[in-house]
């Protein structure tokens, strides 16, 4: 019964020999639970998709077992690509323009692990046999629900990671054979093409030509639940940044009582929190100032490094909104802190 809390990977830097081996889908992760007419769509973090996607709970109604629990990826395809952007559309309050973009651009879903079946719940039994369950439970199904193609071979994984990004997928999954299907942990491990984080936006300052946003100020919660600042994302045309302005109206504040960074003014509260507008010797006599948001929004970001753990250490590269995340869920673990890769196989004497 719902809500289980999918499980999930954490980066690392190449793939990993000896593993099962799956595409990694640019997509909405959801949970499917199908109790003979009764399906439900729950999401990472196990609210409902349900009402968001009516066009695919009649075709898992049609195609699924009478009674299982699914794990795999809401994706849409427009022009042989997968279009995330496309999906997030779909979050909408009006159950009118829902069912149009059904109709217009209707998902698929793609399974990748069987937690149970009938009246078995398969989260303690191996890998490999739930891969066997869910090969056979869903023999024979038709689009648009798949079976997530999978290898033993890292030859051939290698392969999908170079050649599935055209398709609009962002890397490779690689799972132990053995592994029991643990809720909300990072025991799968993912090998992306770019390294991204989701991030809180809270504030934004303003561009120096004029009333429109210059850059956003980006926040991940700390273990003790404080939103810490950790960069900005700034790359945007003339014409995106004063659509910002509009899009972000709703959740400006007056001021920035009641905000989690309102104490960014005070030099003494940057020893204890990471905040905007940090004095230091590079900012001189700059206009730090910014707007507040209402950190209730969250976007992807694309970074190269972590500065201490604690920060980006360049501007990061805003790549969308992400409606299906909340701003809790936005946390320094996601990150795996980053990524390492051995210095001497880059020197390494070439074959």
């Amino acid at each position: 019964m719902p809500p289980v809390k999918p499980m999930l990977a954490k980066s690392v830097a190449k793939i990993p020999p000896g593993m099962h081996y799956e595409a990694k889908w640019d997509g909405f992760r959801a949970i499917v639970f199908r109790d003979g007419d009764e399906v439900e769509l729950g999401s990472r973090t196990t609210k409902p998709l349900t009402r968001y996607f009516p066009e695919l709970v009649a075709a898992l109604k049609e195609r699924l077992p009478e009674r299982c629990v699914l794990d795999g990826e809401i994706v849409i395809a427009r022009e042989g690509r997968l279009d995330f952007d496309a999906l997030t559309e779909r979050i909408h309050p009006a159950d009118s323009r829902v069912r149009m973009l059904a109709e217009k651009t209707p998902s698929s879903f793609v399974a990748f692990d069987l937690l149970a079946l009938a009246d078995q719940s398969l989260l303690d039994v191996p890998l490999a046999d739930r891969r066997a369950l869910l090969v056979m439970a869903l023999s024979g199904v038709t689009a648009p629900v798949h079976v997530a193609p999978a290898t033993t071979d890292i030859e051939v994984a290698r392969q999908w990671f170079e050649q599935y990004e055209g398709a609009g997928l962002d890397g490779v999954i690689a799972k132990p054979l053995a592994l029991r299907y643990l809720q909300d942990e990072r025991a799968m491990f993912k090998v992306k093409h770019e390294r991204t984080a989701d991030v809180v936006v809270a504030g934004y300052r303003l561009h120096k030509s004029g009333p429109v946003v210059g850059s956003l100020l980006l926040g991940l919660y700390d273990d003790g639940g404080a939103l810490q600042h950790v960069g900005v994302s700034a790359a945007f045309s003339m014409a995106r940044r004063a659509e910002l302005v509009e899009e972000l109206e709703p959740l400006r504040m007056d001021d920035v009582t009641g905000h989690p960074w309102a104490a960014w003014a005070e030099e003494s509260a940057h020893e204890t929190a990471r905040l905007p507008g940090a004095p230091s010797r590079w900012s001189g006599k700059k206009d730090l100032s910014w707007v507040p948001l209402r950190p209730e929004r969250v976007c992807e970001v694309a970074y190269d490094h972590m500065e201490n753990g604690a920060r980006f250490r360049h501007t990061a590269r805003f790549r969308r909104w992400r409606p299906d995340r909340t701003p809790q869920s936005c946390t320094y673990a996601q990150l795996e802190e980053p990524v390492r890769y051995d210095l001497a196989e880059i020197f390494a004497p070439q074959a």
